[in-house]
């Protein structure tokens, strides 16, 4: 199974796919990941791409409902989850400064502590409609997406 994915095509990039999916490391692991196996970077784009706004919709539509129902069956989360909206709150000033240029440059810079899981985060804590938010992350993630490719020929050209 392990050689499938990593040595074939369709096995790299469904690697590729869920790897971006992931939180923190979302398509700033996965892209590099999918350009290290040997992916065409044409494709290892859109793949990773997919793969990162996958998650999107679902986090702006049902991560109050999860934490409410996390905290209610697991109190130990309580500390843990406080601190994610405390974390998505104080970036959540950015957005509502800058407006949707806020979250389009939360989501752009591929640092830590930004992506599309914190830009979906944000935008469900300040109650941001999908068919506004959804759009702006898109983009933010194709930023993001252009930079990290950048990046990482650079670096795959360098070494």
């Amino acid at each position: 199974m392990i050689e499938w994915l990593t040595g074939t095509t369709l096995g790299k990039c469904i690697v590729t796919f869920f790897v971006s999916m992931l939180p923190i490391g979302e398509l700033r692991l996965g892209l590099p990941y999918g350009v290290l196996l040997g992916l065409p970077k044409a494709l290892v784009l859109p793949v990773a791409i997919v793969g990162n706004m996958v998650p999107v919709p679902f986090i702006i539509v049902y991560i109050r409902k999860i934490f409410a129902w996390l905290r209610l069956h697991w109190a130990k989360l309580d500390g843990f989850i406080t601190k994610l909206e405390k974390r998505g709150e104080g970036k959540g000033e950015l957005v509502e400064k800058y407006g949707t240029w806020g979250l389009l440059l939360l989501v752009a810079i591929p640092l830590p502590g930004t992506g599309a899981w914190t830009g979906s985060l944000v935008a469900a804590l300040l109650n941001l409609k999908l068919r506004r938010a959804v759009p702006v992350i898109f983009v933010g993630v194709v930023i993001a997406a252009l930079i990290m490719t950048a990046l990482t020929i650079g670096f795959t050209q360098f070494f």
